[in-house]
Order: structure tokens, then C-alpha cells, then sequence
């Protein structure tokens, strides 16, 4: 966008770059990040009332908006996502809730669909005719399944590569007898008489005011359309059966201990034909044998004899990738710290940013001698060059 100023015949011109970055999503909802899940569900209601496309027939910015709030209000609503998001922010949810690690991108059948419950009793129903139902579907059906949580331990090598892991979980799957539906066959699944399948019940009064209606949900069928006159043998009914289920994970490279990976769907089924739960994988670290983790970086202890401190020497180390061999100088004072770049962990956020490996130099002090080494360093003690002589360019300990 060029914006352009015209002072005494001098023209200036000020470029303003138009960067696409996502909002705040407590900023979209007005809300701090304090807020308790009730005050997040009235922010997020008042702000789909201002921009419903119902009140703003035509108008794609407001489209835009409601579909923004309506994504702020998934991760807000939800504990596990926005728990996620305060610590990481979007980056943290990149793929998460959908398959991997954030969201995004919900078109109005998603939002009527999640959300119709919100904004489905209030004036919102009242005065645009319930949401969803003017869509041309009822609510959705069932009861949403619950969220499951696992760990996953990993050791180094897998969390710098990566790695793909099959697991076995414990959970409600849906019925297969039945299809999840719970009911006996198709025909002992009616369309509810009282909501005609619309999971709704409309109700038009007279006010002062002129004609007013509001939504309530259906008492027959509790808001899912669809009455059950048999039920499936095998669930009872629920549309789901308790049981196991092997499910794939792809664990991105670079992920660290505490965090969390959104599996959508791959929690448990929902009854009666709900929408299943999400599954959430909680990251553990193996320790490793001789390697610790600082972040990016991976530290090694490397112990040196006095005799290879003075005289140098060449050694091998442990890296995550296997062993790798390093030089030390003649004269390698303890505490020196030696650095392999590149030899650490990948940054889960970004495809360049790699870590280090830090090796800290410590020189042994041997605690038995026989007495002929005894005899050898004594004649030696007193040799101005064994006498500690820091140069002022060698850093302190504290100061490292």
C-alpha cells in the first residue's frame, strides 16, 4: 500500500508492507489471559453476534471475522489446546487439534456444527433462526467422546531425527455391529417426530414488542434428531464398545519434554454416533548414558588425564548421531569448552535452527600413586613451569 503526502510542491511516499500474521486469539476475543472458560464462552458469543453472516448478509470481512473468532474460541475452549497456545503461541499449534502439532482454517459448517450450542438458546437463535438449522441440518448427533491423554517416552536419537511410533490404547471405539448408531438395524432409527430431525424445538410468542422466537433443544430426542426404538445388542445402545485400538504417531524432530501433540479424532468414540475425542500425547525424555540436554544443545563431560592435558591428544566422544573424534591441544586447561556445531537438536519450530554440542574439559587429579610416581612429581614441583600462570584472556567459572 503506497500512501502519498504533498508539502510545498515536495512529494513523499511512505510503503507500507502488508505481512499476513494471525491475531492474538484473547485479542480477537477481548479477553485476558486469566479469563475463566465461562467469560471466554460470553466474549466469543458476543462477537459471533457482531458478525454472524446472518446480520451481515454479503459481507466477507465479517465472514472472516466470525470464522476468526470461532477459531480463537476451539483452542480457547478447549484445556489441552489452550494450554499449548499460552506457552507456545501459534507456532505451538501448528497441525495440532488436525492431525499434528495447532489449527486453522474452519469453514461455517465446522462452526454451526462445534459451536451451535453456543449461541443456539439466546437472542441469537431468537432473532436469526437458530444458526445451524438455517444452515439445513440439525445439530449434531450424539454425544462428542472424550479426550485421552498418553506419554511417549523417546530417547536422544529419536527427538533429533524424529520418528514414526505405533501405540496401543486403551479406549471406546465405535461400534461395528451397529455403526456407531445404536441402533438395532436402519429401521429401528426414526427421525424425531417432535423436531422433525432438526434437533430444535422453535417457539414463536407475542410481545410488545412484535413476534419473537426462540430455540430451544428438542427434549425427545436431546438435540440429536434422531429417536432409537431398538437398540444395537452389542453396545446397549451407546454406538460404542470398550476395546483397543494400535494408532501411528509422527513425532516432529526437535520436540522436548512437556510437550504436546493434538491427535484429532484418535480419542475416545463418541455415542451414539458423536464426534470421537482428540487424542493428546504428553513427551518424556530418556535419559541418556553419558549425554545431557540444555535446551538446543547437548553437554558431555569429557575427563582428561594431566599427562594428555599437557602434552595434547586426540579422543573420541558420544554424540547423538554416535562418536565423534576431537583434538585437544597441548596445554588444554580444565574447563575449556569445546564446541561441535550443528551436533545438536533441531528447533521443532524451524527447519534451520540447530543446536550444539558443548564438551566440558575437566582434568583428572589422580588420588593414588605408588611411591615412585610420588617420587617423580615431587622432583618436579617445584619447576617454574608447573606453577599456575592464568593468562588474562582465560575466563573464570563464574564468568563461563
Amino acid at each position: 500500500m503506497v500512501v502519498a503526502y504533498d508539502f510545498s510542491g515536495f512529494q513523499i511516499e511512505y510503503f507500507q508492507k502488508i505481512i499476513d500474521v494471525k491475531r492474538d486469539f484473547y485479542e480477537i476475543l477481548g479477553v485476558s489471559k486469566t479469563a475463566t472458560a465461562e467469560e471466554i464462552k460470553k466474549a466469543y458469543r458476543k462477537v459471533a453476534m457482531q458478525f454472524h453472516p446472518d446480520r451481515n448478509p454479503g459481507d466477507k470481512a465479517a465472514e472472516e471475522k466470525f470464522k476468526e473468532a470461532a477459531e480463537a474460541y476451539e483452542v480457547l475452549s478447549d484445556t489441552e489446546k489452550k494450554a499449548q497456545y499460552d506457552r507456545f503461541g501459534h507456532a505451538g499449534l501448528s497441525g495440532a487439534g488436525r492431525g499434528g502439532f495447532g489449527g486453522g482454517g474452519m469453514n461455517m459448517e465446522d462452526i454451526f456444527s462445534q459451536f451451535g450450542d453456543v449461541f443456539g438458546d439466546d437472542i441469537f437463535g431468537s432473532f436469526f433462526g437458530g444458526g445451524r438449522a438455517r444452515s439445513g441440518g440439525g445439530r449434531p448427533r450424539g454425544i462428542r467422546g472424550s479426550n485421552l491423554r498418553v506419554k511417549l517416552k523417546l530417547n536422544y536419537e529419536e527427538i533429533a531425527k524424529g520418528v514414526t511410533k505405533n501405540i496401543k490404547v486403551k479406549k471406546y471405539t465405535s461400534c461395528t455391529t451397529c455403526g456407531g448408531d445404536g441402533a438395532k438395524d436402519k429401521g429401528s432409527a426414526q427421525t424425531c417426530r417432535t423436531c422433525q430431525g432438526s434437533g430444535q424445538v422453535r417457539k414463536v410468542q407475542n410481545t410488545f414488542l412484535g413476534q419473537m422466537q426462540t430455540v430451544t433443544t428438542c427434549p425427545d430426542c436431546n438435540g440429536e434428531g434422531t429417536t432409537i426404538t431398538s437398540k444395537c445388542s452389542n453396545c446397549k445402545g451407546a454406538g460404542r464398545v470398550y476395546g483397543e485400538e494400535t494408532i501411528t504417531i509422527d513425532v516432529p524432530p526437535g520436540v522436548q519434554a512437556g510437550m504436546q501433540l493434538s491427535i484429532s479424532g484418535k480419542g475416545n468414540a463418541g455415542e451414539r454416533g458423536g464426534a470421537p475425542g482428540d487424542l493428546i500425547v504428553l513427551i518424556e525424555e530418556e535419559a541418556h548414558a553419558e549425554l545431557q540436554r540444555e535446551g538446543l544443545n547437548v553437554v558431555y563431560d569429557l575427563h582428561v588425564s594431566f599427562t594428555d592435558a599437557v602434552f595434547g591428544t586426540n579422543t573420541e566422544v558420544p554424540t547423538i548421531d554416535g562418536r565423534a573424534k576431537i583434538k585437544i591441544p597441548a596445554g588444554t586447561q580444565s574447563g575449556k569448552i569445546f564446541r561441535l556445531k550443528g551436533k545438536g537438536f533441531p528447533n521443532v519450530h524451524s527447519n534451520y535452527e540447530k543446536g550444539d554440542q558443548l564438551i566440558h574439559v575437566s582434568v583428572w587429579t589422580p588420588q593414588h600413586l605408588n611411591e615412585e610416581e610420588k617420587a617423580a612429581l615431587e622432583r618436579l614441583s617445584d619447576s617454574p613451569n608447573l606453577k599456575p600462570q592464568p593468562e588474562k584472556t582465560e575466563k573464570g567459572f563464574l564468568i563461563k
